[in-house]
């Protein structure tokens, strides 16, 4: 009698045991499927944009051309360049537009577990977070992009002829644009530092003074060497930590 009470607990086990390991599979394949999806399209945006590449990086490069020294280019300092360059840019905007696809693609796998005062917090801040990334990209690109290159055209000597390589022009512009996503993202990590417990609001406004050093710390960092790219960086970067400050109920 003990001996079936004993292989009966052990069956009960090793069901659990399977039923775990099925559950644990199945999220697994659940999570390469979305996945995939991703990189699916990620690859379709990037086919699309490969026979408009030279098009698309003549838009990007408009800020700067518009505002060069007559009789005055934009040149290529490696053999490749003319061809890498724009690719590049391809690449790195269908990243970009796939971001929103796979915030999507994260909610529906975990939205499953979440309970519903978690969904009503956690659908906001995904949409808010993809909708800042671009507001920051786009605030880089279309306001703070033309105003330094127009500062350091100005400030040039007359002695020298402006010409931007059109890799360094790339990898200046998509660094900028870069820091600028990320820091319009500080609204979202002030509310979610608030929400979670890990601090409150009256700490963060206490520590005010300490986080603007923070911020032009990191403009420094994520921008080129000149104070007007830190100071447009971190000034809204502190701009959005009060607005994410006034969004927060506790």
């Amino acid at each position: 009698m003990f001996s079936m009470s004993s292989e009966w607990k052990n069956l009960k086990k090793m069901k659990k045991i399977i039923m775990t390991k099925d559950s644990v599979s199945n999220h697994l394949l659940e999570l390469r499927s979305r996945l995939l999806r991703v990189f699916a399209l990620f690859g379709i945006l990037s086919l699309i944009g490969f026979p408009f590449a030279t098009q698309i990086y003549s838009f990007v490069a408009a800020p700067l051309i518009e505002i060069l020294p007559i009789g005055t280019t934009m040149i290529a300092t490696e053999v490749a360049s003319p061809f890498m360059a724009p690719i590049k840019l391809v690449l790195y905007l269908a990243m970009l537009f796939s971001m929103p696809w796979l915030f999507f693609q994260i909610w529906m796998f975990t939205s499953p577990g979440l309970y519903e005062n978690e969904k009503k917090l956690t659908a906001p801040l995904m949409l808010s977070t993809v909708v800042l990334f671009f507001c920051g990209a786009a605030f880089a690109f279309f306001v703070v992009c033309p105003i330094i290159f127009n500062f350091f055209i100005s400030m040039s000597p007359d002695t020298i002829q402006v010409m931007t390589d059109i890799n360094q022009y790339l990898n200046f512009v998509l660094k900028l644009v870069f820091a600028f996503g990320v820091a319009f993202e500080i609204p979202v990590a002030t509310v979610l530092l608030i929400k979670s417990g890990i601090t409150s609001k009256t700490s963060l406004s206490k520590s005010r003074p300490y986080l603007i050093i923070f911020f032009l710390v990191v403009g420094m960092l994520l921008t080129p060497p000149d104070i007007f790219s830190q100071l447009f960086l971190a000034v809204p970067m502190w701009l959005l930590f009060e607005i994410g400050l006034l969004l927060s109920k506790k």
